[in-house]
């Protein structure tokens, strides 16, 4: 049965240098460290890959990987997060996963889906439904 987790958390998003890509390009690169509280206290570093039109206001998308470390539900360990964003003439599309296989310490077997939810004010929220085998 799944479990739920949910809770704010804090973003720190920082442009990095792209590999051979022109500055008109529409592309971008970015480090993520983030801070969650609540269910999930943990801390996360990620990479970020953005491409974004040059032709309509809105659309883009996004690739991203991070290692979250921390504590859920009690238990201690790590495991990665993949993402990808599709934003199309303003209307977001966000899928967020678990990566098979990269739970360590007793997160190991992990799996599951976040969500992030942005209010008005800039706040980051988090909904994670997550599964772990039984102790």
């Amino acid at each position: 049965m799944p479990n739920n987790a949910s809770g704010p958390f804090d973003v720190k998003l920082s442009p990095q240098t792209l590999a051979e890509a022109k500055a008109d390009s529409g592309l971008g690169r970015m480090s993520l460290n983030k801070q969650f509280h609540g269910e999930l206290e943990a801390t996360s570093v990620g990479e970020m890959l953005t491409a974004m039109s040059s032709s309509v206001q809105g659309s883009g998308a996004y690739v991203a990987v991070e290692r979250v470390t921390g504590k859920l539900g009690g238990r201690s360990g790590s495991f990665a997060l993949h993402h990808t964003g599709v934003m199309n003439r303003g209307v977001p599309q966000l899928t967020i996963t678990v990566v098979p296989d990269s739970g360590t310490g007793e997160l190991t077997g992990i799996t599951g889906k976040l969500n992030i939810r942005i209010e008005p004010n800039g706040k980051h929220f988090y909904d994670f439904e997550y599964e772990l085998p039984t102790q």
